[in-house]
Formats: structure tokens, C-alpha cells, sequence
């Protein structure tokens, strides 16, 4: 399809943008030391030599006290801003503009001299935040305006003011946090008064200098905004000077998702369509919006002027590129898992892309063309191969992909059966047409011998796990399923199942059993979201879901289910086991299966789980035995000319982040 919409030009302010793709704010952690400045640059240019149109920072704090974490991002003073340069020279240089987020972070920061609206603790940090003085207040406004006057003497192109995701500024605005009696607070108009503040002070310091507002569309958290509030700061943040409005969904507190894989794409535009119709300025959709078709069809339905897509443009620096060339096929895209971007900020460390592990690495995982093409066989197409051959081929060697079944993607075929991971088909198309654009040999239904790799230079081996079979009576009665053959449709289980082991596989295959298609509204629904207008903040009571099975999620650990999942989304995958009625038991021991079921004990009491089938989900293992007939079978200066990665190396919980990474290290030093 054509994306003339997506990819028109437009004017923001004396600012004229290629096209409307934003490149959203995410912290990466490279915006918090000087050290990493080269790093951040070269992360930041990548992005705007693949046509994006604008780039938005990760947050930088007006001041001390805001910073998310000690000794983290700040702008607030010509030393900072002349360190920036180096950033906005080299996106200028490859045709892009560039906007610094200002944010300061509230009660959401990470150390102990947080400050926020009042004392309220937020329920994501450990600490407690000081209340700000009036005055403290007022100098806080005047330093948003001197970080963003900094940002403008930097040679950024513009500014986003961050007013969503529950930091300082949503703080003020919302009853949920701002209990003041002073001129901040104490009703509507008066929690509004900061934000105007910010932007009024900072347009009579900066002129016509482009400013972005990130207004919080729906809180969902209780007492948050109402929507009639919403539409009142909008339309103040207008008459004091705001160039643009973005759109930000949820506070980081909040118990629904809205942009993890289980969210449906698009969920939010009905809302940024809303705050359009009521405004003059331009606006800026965002969340789970991943696509160029999805992007380009918001802005011709007139639901927004822009779209901001952070994580995409970490799977895919050229997403706009490739858009622009008719190449969209080819576009890695974001799988919302947040695997390795979220889930590492907020453990502290520094952020990637699962499938892009070069996202923030740059100037380390450098996929170089080479002096001399090798000969290279890769075995086995699940993620690790995948992700070894294309690189390689990329590289300029020339490569053989063996896999003995007649399809691409290995685990990942079974992960994207699971309800809310189907965008994972879309990792497998972007390979598969990137072994066809390469010209990689791929050789399906061929189980690749030692003979046959003789003559290759490398041979990677990559041929997966298989599922693990516990030692447990009766594991051979017909009742006793594979959570393999129940993903891929071989088995279809009876209404009532017990699942054996709670990791990430025992929690997908519990939600897959469960699960009862629905439209967005329905999913709205289930997680509680309702119309703004009607209900403060856009939270309302959750309706129960409709689930097709009986399920039993049983694991031998005490330790709550789950709880090794991911950061950022393992508290949604566990909510939805509850909404699903799935019953969980911790501590057993797996006795038998037989004709009645699963036969346990739990507490020194032994119990049955009565059941139709009972799906083992206990682990994996290795697939090794090529690996090990070709070891030492040659005698070469090269040690290196065999290698292991993914599954065969590792069988842990079907680790893609690790296997796509450690494919694409491996291809790197070929």
C-alpha cells in the first residue's frame, strides 16, 4: 500500500519535519553518563540516517532532584548543552531532527532525595518523596524553562515537555497525588497551573522554538484526571504556546497494559482521535502503534497529524527507509515484548531490542562487511539461526540454512500461537525475506550430517531444545501431552487441563487454554478501560472474561507463579491467569497420571487434579548430538570454525533475547 500520509512533510512551528514518524522517548541508560556520549550519538544517528522524521530523547531532569536514578541524565546548564552538540550535529548530519525530552521524575525517581506534589509514595519506588514548597514549585517551573532554553542553545530542533506516565507533572495535575492547598493545588484549575507555567516561562525564553507537550490522555489510575480536565489543559497548554500535543497512555503504576504484546495494536486511537477534534495544535499518537500501515492509516483518518513509535525504531533504525522504498516486507518489527528495552531500565541496566540486539551497541556489535567470504552453514532456523545466517549474509559470506522441518522460525512458531504474541509471525516474516534479499541457501526438509558440512569454513550449529519429559509415573498415558503438540495444534485439550511446570511456557499455554477471542472493545472491558468522559481517568469496574477451559497451573516451587517473568509485563500475564480463573498450586509434588488425572501431594496431602489432559511444561533440552559428532572432527588453524548458540548451547525457558543475540555476536566475528 501506498504511505503518502505517513511519509508527507509537515511544519511544526518554524520546523519542517521529512515525515510524521516520531521516534518516541525511551531511556536507554546511555543518557546518564558522559562516558557513553559517543555511544548515545552513534545510537541517535543510526536512527535519523534511516529517515526518521523526528527523534525524541530519553529524559533529561531540569534539575538535580528529578533525575530518575543518582547521577542521571540532566540538562541545566551550558556545560551539559555543549555536550549535546556532538548529538545534534551528527542527526543534523544525516538529514534528521532531534527534540530533548525534559522530564522530571517525581516520585518516580530512584533515590532517596525524590520530591514530588505531595508525600504520597508512589508504589514503584522505595522511597518517599518530600513535598515541594510553593516556591520550590516555582523554581521547578523556571528550571523546565532553562533546560529547555539549554536544549534549544544545544542545536536541538525541539523540545518534548514530559506531562504523562505519572512523572512530576501528571503528579500535579492528578487528585491522585496532589493533595496541596497552596496555589498548585486544591482543585483542577490550580493543579493545572504547573504545567501552563512550564511552557508559558519557557516560551518567553526560547521565542518560536518548537514545543511538544506529552499530555496524559487517560490516567488509569483512580482518581486521575476526567476527561473534561484533559480537554481544559489541552486547550490551556495551547493559548500558552505548545507546538504539538503527544499522546501518553497509563501511568507506570497502573493495572492495565497499554503497550506490552497483549495489547492490541492501535488500542488508543479512538482517544488521541478525541483530544484531535478538540484541539488546533497538531497531535501526536503513540502506543502499540508498530506498523507503517497502521501509522500511515491513523494520519489519513485524521486521528492524528504525527505518530510516535519508540520501540520500533529500536527493532528497525530504517523503519522510515524502508517505508520510503516500498520495502516494508522487510522492516523488523517491534514484538512489544519487552524483553530487553523496558524490562532492562527498570532493573537498571541498559536498553536493547530483542530482535535487534545491535539497538544501543552500535559501536560494539558491528556487522562490518568482510575482507574474504566464508563459507558458512548455519543448522537449524529458529531464532539463533535465524539470526546467525542473516547477519552473516549481511556480512558478505556466503550461507547455507539447513532445517529439517519444512518451516522457518523453530520455538517461535509456538511462541506466536500464544493469545497476545501473535506480532511474532512478523519476526519471522522480516527473516524470511531477508534470506530471500540476501540470497541465503535455505535447504528446508534436510537434516544436515556431519558429511555434509565437511567442506564449510563455519558451521553453527543452532538445533534448538526439545521438551524435557520428567520422570514422573505415567508420563506415557495418553492423557499426558506435550505443551509442544498442544501449541501447534496436534493435540486439541478437553475442558479441564492441568499444566505441569509455571515458567513462561506454563503461564502462555495456561493463557492459550483459556483464552476467548474478543474485539478491542471487549478487551477494554476485561482490563477495566471505559469511556474518559464517563469514568475519571478511564478506569472503570473490569468485566469477567469468558474463558473456554478449566485449567490448573501446578509447579513444584513455593515461590508465587510467575514470578520470574518479565519486569514490565510479568504482573500483566499473571492478572490475566487470575481474570481467567486459572487455579495455581505452588509446592507440589508430581505423584502419577492416570485415568483420573493428575495425582499430587502439596503439604504432605496427597490430591488429585482432576483433568482431560495434563500438559508438561517442565523445561527443555538440548538438541547437541550434531554438535557433538562434529566436534573435533577436523583439524584446522581455525579453532573457531564451529560454533553453538541458542537452544543447543542453552535450553532455558526459550530464551529468544539471548539466542538472537548471541547469533548475531557469533555472525559478527566470522
Amino acid at each position: 500500500m501506498s504511505h503518502d500520509h505517513l511519509l508527507s512533510p509537515i511544519t511544526l512551528g518554524p520546523l519542517t519535519l521529512r515525515n510524521r514518524i516520531v521516534m518516541g522517548s525511551m531511556h536507554t541508560g546511555l543518557e546518564d553518563r558522559a562516558r557513553d556520549l559517543d555511544r548515545f550519538t552513534a545510537y541517535l544517528a543510526e536512527r535519523a540516517r534511516g529517515g526518521t522524521g523526528l527523534i525524541v530523547t530519553g529524559g533529561f531532569a531540569p534539575n538535580k532532584r528529578g533525575w530518575l536514578k543518582p547521577l542521571g541524565s540532566e540538562m541545566s546548564s551550558p556545560r551539559h548543552a555543549r555536550r549535546h552538540g556532538q548529538v545534534t550535529d551528527a542527526v543534523h548530519a544525516e538529514g534528521g531532527a532531534i527534540a530533548l525530552q525534559v522530564l522530571h521524575a517525581g516520585r518516580y525517581a530512584y533515590h532517596p532525595f525524590q520530591v514530588g506534589a505531595s508525600t504520597k509514595k508512589s508504589p514503584i519506588t522505595p522511597f518517599k518523596p518530600s513535598a515541594l514548597s510553593s516556591k520550590a514549585v516555582d523554581r521547578t517551573a523556571t528550571d523546565f524553562a532553562k533546560a529547555i532554553a539549554l536544549a534549544k542553545q544545544a542545536g536541538y530542533d525541539a523540545v518534548e515537555v514530559m506531562g504523562s506516565e505519572g512523572y512530576l507533572i501528571n503528579q500535579f495535575i492528578a487528585a491522585r497525588t496532589n493533595d496541596r492547598t497552596d496555589a498548585w493545588g486544591g482543585s483542577a484549575e490550580k493543579r493545572m497551573r504547573f504545567p501552563v507555567e512550564v511552557v508559558r516561562r519557557a516560551r518567553e525564553l526560547v521565542g518560536d522554538f518548537p514545543i511538544m507537550y506529552r499530555i496524559s490522555l487517560l490516567d488509569l489510575v483512580e482518581d486521575g484526571q476526567t476527561w473534561e480536565e484533559t480537554v481544559e489543559l489541552a486547550h490551556r497548554l495551547e493559548a500558552a504556546g505548545v507546538t504539538v500535543l503527544n499522546t501518553g497512555i497509563g501511568w507506570h503504576e497502573a493495572r492495565v497494559p497499554t503497550i506490552i504484546t497483549q495489547v492490541p495494536r492501535g488500542a488508543w486511537r479512538d482517544v488521541t482521535a478525541r483530544l484531535k477534534a478538540a484541539v488546533d495544535v497538531p497531535v501526536c499518537a503513540s502506543n502499540r502503534i508498530n506498523t507503517p500501515d497502521l501509522a500511515d492509516e491513523i494520519i489519513a483518518s485524521g486521528d492524528a497529524d504525527l505518530v510516535s513509535m519508540a520501540r520500533p525504531l529500536l527493532a528497525d533504525p530504517e523503519f522510515a527507509k524502508k517505508t520510503a522504498e516500498g520495502r516494508t516486507d522487510e522492516i523488523n518489527t517491534c514484538i512489544a515484548c519487552n524483553q530487553a528495552c523496558l524490562d532492562h531500565i527498570f532493573v537498571n541496566k541498559e536498553a536493547s531490542c530483542l530482535v535487534n540486539p545491535r539497538a544501543c551497541r552500535e559501536t560494539e556489535l558491528v556487522l562490518g562487511p568482510v575482507r574474504t567470504a566464508a563459507t558458512v552453514a548455519v543448522v537449524g532456523a529458529g531464532p539463533a539461526g535465524l539470526a546467525t545466517a542473516v547477519s552473516a549474509a549481511e556480512r558478505g559470506h556466503r550461507v547455507t540454512l539447513f532445517e529439517a522441518s519444512g518451516e522457518l522460525g523453530g520455538q517461535f512458531r509456538l511462541a506466536m500461537q500464544v493469545p497476545g504474541k501473535e506480532d511474532f509471525a512478523d519476526t519471522l516474516r522480516y527473516y524470511r525475506r531477508r534470506l530471500e534479499v540476501l540470497g541465503v541457501d535455505v535447504r528446508l526438509h534436510t537434516r544436515a550430517t556431519a558429511d555434509d558440512l565437511a567442506d564449510f569454513d563455519h558451521v553453527v550449529v543452532s538445533t534448538g531444545v526439545v521438551p524435557r519429559v520428567p520422570a514422573i509415573e505415567g508420563i506415557d498415558h495418553p492423557k499426558a501431552v506435550s505443551y509442544a503438540d498442544v501449541l501447534n495444534g496436534s493435540v486439541t485439550p478437553g475442558e479441564r487441563v492441568a499444566v505441569i511446570g509455571a515458567g513462561g511456557i506454563g503461564v502462555d499455554v495456561s493463557h492459550f487454554l483459556t483464552h476467548v477471542e474478543t474485539d478491542l472493545e471487549g478487551w477494554k472491558a476485561q482490563w477495566g478501560v471505559g469511556d474518559p468522559s464517563l469514568h475519571r481517568g478511564g478506569l472503570t469496574e473490569k468485566k469477567p472474561r469468558e474463558v473456554a477451559r478449566e485449567v490448573t497451573l501446578v509447579q513444584r516451587k513455593e515461590t508465587p507463579i510467575g514470578i520470574g517473568l518479565g519486569k514490565t509485563s510479568g504482573w500483566a500475564h499473571r492478572a490475566v491467569l487470575k481474570q481467567s480463573g486459572v487455579t495455581q498450586v505452588i509446592g507440589a509434588s508430581y505423584d502419577r497420571i492416570d485415568d483420573a488425572g493428575l495425582h499430587v501431594t502439596v503439604d504432605g496431602e496427597p490430591r488429585v487434579i482432576e483433568a482431560d489432559h495434563v500438559v508438561v511444561c517442565a523445561g527443555q533440552e538440548s538438541v547437541r548430538d550434531l554438535y557433538d559428532a562434529l566436534s573435533g572432527s577436523r583439524t584446522t588453524p581455525d579453532a573457531q570454525w564451529l560454533h553453538l548458540v541458542g537452544g543447543a548451547d542453552v535450553a532455558a525457558e526459550l530464551d529468544a533475547k539471548r539466542a538472537i543475540l548471541q547469533g548475531t555476536e557469533v555472525a559478527a566475528a566470522l
